[in-house]
């Protein structure tokens, strides 16, 4: 056993440890890791490419998330619309990294990583945009549960493979895709019965039953997923939104030392002296990434399943996702925070941090609702990858349900185990599954782009044909009014 735990931990730093280090002055350095070689620049090239889409086309993504029904006519049975996927997306986006992982990027990386987290959120939205948008061009019908489905090891193997029954890259990444989604459900029970034990002093073995009972219930039917979803991440969204904005209208007064300190500390002169700027770029930048997911491959496997007008407006739903995920939930933890008296949190860090600073806006409410939230983003993120898992099983063993069931029994047995073990190191075999998705995705993606771009220029038209008509309409009402 410990052989294999000295391979994987060798594996996990290949990908995730420090590939060289750029020097900083004042003796601090900026440490690269591969995956922050690959996921930054393709970002960056992705960004430029599409005009700053994040920026520019962000009231495009406000306006069709309150489109009432984006459907085609007489669409395909238990096909999602575009707003579904993109609840889908957000419930395994917003998890643990928005909570436990916020709180650890501020302790190692102080306040300036925050802007580092909005600057990856930029940089990653238009990524998202790419691989979402490949996703809904090579998506395909799905026979066993209608509808559609779909994602990169759909539009790899058609990049790859073509007419061939099956393309070497595709399969790696379907598989990479199932043993990270079998770890993510392993770190997903721990937190939840951790948090339920500091809080309401209930039992590991307890907590976990009722967990893998509950996920069972919802996941082992036909087509609930999306349903109890719709349910969860808007109400654990508001939630926890609304949490964050009473905190700091509590602290009104405070909020400008706030702000000035996050920009401070992102690029500030005594933080470059102090060798904290590296510390404050690199766990803002691995938060921000870890967070938002964009380029792993994830979120197009829901974007496939959707039912669009189209392409690039699947696109545009998933780049609003990371902007959901990384600038406001994420946001929402570091305030939560950075409104706390430091000598109040002072040598604590993870989740002991963050309900104490709950504990300090709301009292002992404060760790119970903690809690509460935890099991939400957690639970939800459950639901959501076994969604993800549906077309990847498909394209690995075909269209049967006997595959689709002994995945789906093999995950809640990683529920349960990951919910009363302290550590097992199928975790970082989750964390080298998605890493592994991410360099097989960008294969495909990088030289796919174009078909992507060409997309967002047909629908930019469209965008433009369409405000001319509304304008000549508003128009001519004006003129029959008088």
């Amino acid at each position: 056993m410990q052989i294999v735990k000295n391979i994987i931990s060798f594996i996990y730093n290949i990908f995730w440890g420090e590939l060289f280090a750029i020097p900083l002055p004042g003796g601090s350095s900026i440490g690269i890791s591969l995956l922050i070689l690959l996921l930054i620049p393709t970002g960056i090239y992705f960004t430029i490419r599409t005009k700053l889409l994040p920026i520019r086309m962000f009231p495009e993504m406000l306006r069709i998330s309150v489109e009432k029904n984006d459907k085609k006519k007489n669409g395909e049975k238990n096909a999602i619309s575009g707003w579904q996927a993109l609840i889908v997306s957000t419930a395994t986006r917003v998890g643990m990294g928005n909570l436990v992982g916020v709180v650890a990027a501020i302790s190692l990386g102080g306040a300036g990583a925050v802007f580092w987290m909005w600057v990856t959120a930029i940089i990653g939205a238009s990524t998202a945009f790419v691989e979402a948008t490949l996703a809904q061009i090579h998506k395909e019908k799905d026979p066993l549960y209608g509808g559609y489905r779909g994602g990169p090891a759909y539009y790899i193997h058609n990049f790859f493979a073509g007419k061939k029954k099956k393309s070497i890259i595709a399969i790696l990444f379907a598989i990479s895709g199932l043993i990270c989604w079998g770890g993510v459900s392993q770190v997903v029970s721990n937190s939840v019965t951790s948090s339920f034990e500091n809080a309401f002093g209930i039992s590991p073995w307890i907590s976990s039953i009722i967990l893998v009972a509950l996920a069972a219930v919802i996941i082992l039917r036909k087509n609930t997923t999306v349903k109890v979803l719709d349910i969860i991440v808007p109400i654990m969204a508001v939630l926890y939104f609304g949490l964050t904005l009473f905190v700091m209208i509590k602290n009104i007064t405070l909020m400008p030392s706030v702000f000035e300190r996050i920009f401070k500390e992102a690029f500030g002169l005594r933080q470059v002296v102090a060798g904290g700027v590296g510390a404050a770029v690199m766990n803002g930048v691995k938060r921000g990434l870890f967070s938002n997911e964009a380029g792993s491959g994830s979120a197009p496997c829901a974007a496939a399943a959707a039912e669009t007008s189209h392409p690039a407006k699947s696109g545009l739903f998933q780049a609003f996702g990371v902007i959901i995920d990384t600038i406001v939930i994420c946001t929402c933890t570091a305030m939560i925070m950075l409104l706390v008296p430091e000598n109040v949190v002072a040598g604590l860090e993870g989740m002991d941090l963050l309900q104490t600073a709950m504990q300090y806006h709301f009292g002992t409410v404060g760790v119970v609702f903690i809690a509460i939230v935890l099991f939400l983003f957690s639970f939800s993120t459950f639901i959501g990858i076994l969604f993800y898992a549906r077309s990847n099983v498909a394209y690995l063993f075909g269209d049967n349900w006997t595959s689709q069931t002994i995945y789906k029994i093999f995950t809640l047995v990683m529920l349960f185990i990951g919910g009363i073990a302290a550590y097992t190191f199928v975790w970082d075999m989750g964390d080298i599954g998605i890493a592994l998705m991410t360099v097989f995705n960008l294969i495909a993606v990088i030289p796919m782009g174009g078909q992507a771009l060409r997309s967002l220029k047909e629908y930019t038209a469209i965008m433009k044909t369409e405000k001319a008509e509304r304008k000549t309409l508003r128009k001519q009402k004006r003129m029959n009014r008088s």
